[in-house]
């Protein structure tokens, strides 16, 4: 049965077994040596200010901002919104971030663990359709123990895994069965390319893994009657000048190896920030051609759920 409105999240069914607390407590343990993201910098994070961690964040989840968001996907935002939870800090350190304060800035309010729940619940409070979590490579133990109390306190809105899709396998498998959508980035498909923009080389190998696997995990995505997203992957691919991204790789990998009814946002409003303009072409914004061209490309590549026109961010 697909689910609907009234069905559940996942999250409810791993709480009452106890597995969802599990969950949480088994992440939690790897944050002394940390190992959940791809860069495994086996930092202890379990202090304030932890030495060499590649995120710069420590025990407790730095929040940036949280709101109901009406930019996000129609999909998501719905008419009441997207309830948007940006983290302080990120895995990827990407040249042309249009988050660059968010993720490697120094603005956020660290929370624990019960605050972080209770912001989901303020969230809910306000009538967002789905908890968008943005950026949480980095704070997965973090969102899972949050996750853990607000179900108790009565969290029942789809969790939203909204990630630049550096996300590892291990991370990943304490979330199957708790995030009901998966909306990763995909990037870039060359080696160069990804070392070049965001210093990490095995960006496109580590990037198909995880969508493979968010994949099977959600299968592809489910809308009830109203349009809303209930479960399933959402995919978003930014056109870069030059063809930095590889886009007719990925969309190819999209078509060929996940499923022709991917739900695929190709997002078309590239501007050169934060350090991009040291990096040519990045420092230009893509032309209407270059993303015509990979718009047709979707199509010729079979590519039936595509959205050219949400995600704005």
């Amino acid at each position: 049965m697909s689910p609907d409105a009234s069905t559940p999240p996942g999250y409810l069914r791993l709480h009452a077994t106890g597995e969802l607390a599990a969950r949480a407590r088994a992440a939690t343990a790897r944050l002394a040596r940390c190992d959940l993201c791809p860069r495994r910098c086996r930092a202890d994070r379990r202090s304030v200010l932890p030495r060499g961690a590649a995120c710069g964040v420590g025990a407790r989840a730095v929040v940036h901002a949280a709101f109901p968001h009406t930019g996000e996907e129609r999909c998501l935002s719905g008419r009441a919104g997207s309830g948007t939870v940006f983290f302080r800090g990120c895995n990827l350190q990407c040249a042309h971030s249009q988050n660059w304060r968010t993720g490697e800035g120094g603005e956020g309010r660290e929370v624990s663990a019960e605050a972080l729940a209770e912001v989901m619940l303020e969230l809910q409070g306000q009538g967002c359709h789905n908890v968008n979590l943005v950026s949480p490579s980095h704070v997965v133990a973090q969102v899972l123990e949050a996750v853990t109390i607000a179900a108790e306190h009565g969290l029942r809105l789809p969790l939203v895994y909204n990630t630049g899709g550096y996300d590892s396998l291990e991370a990943l498998a304490l979330l199957d069965g708790v995030v009901d959508i998966y909306m990763p980035d995909m990037k870039y498909a060359d080696a160069g390319i990804a070392r070049r923009c965001s210093s990490a080389r095995d960006y496109w190998p580590v990037n198909q893994a995880a969508v493979r696997e968010m994949h099977r995990q959600v299968g592809d995505l489910v809308l009830d009657d109203h349009g809303l997203a209930r479960r399933g992957l959402l995919v978003r691919h930014l056109v870069l000048p030059g063809g930095l991204a590889a886009t007719e790789t990925v969309l190819a990998f999209l078509a060929r190896e996940i499923s022709r009814e991917t739900y695929v946002n190709l997002m078309d409003q590239y501007r050169p920030c934060h350090r991009a303009r040291a990096y040519p072409p990045l420092d230009r914004p893509i032309t209407s051609q270059e993303f015509g061209e990979a718009v047709a490309t979707a199509h010729r590549l079979g590519l039936r759920r595509l959205d050219h026109e949400g995600g704005r961010r």
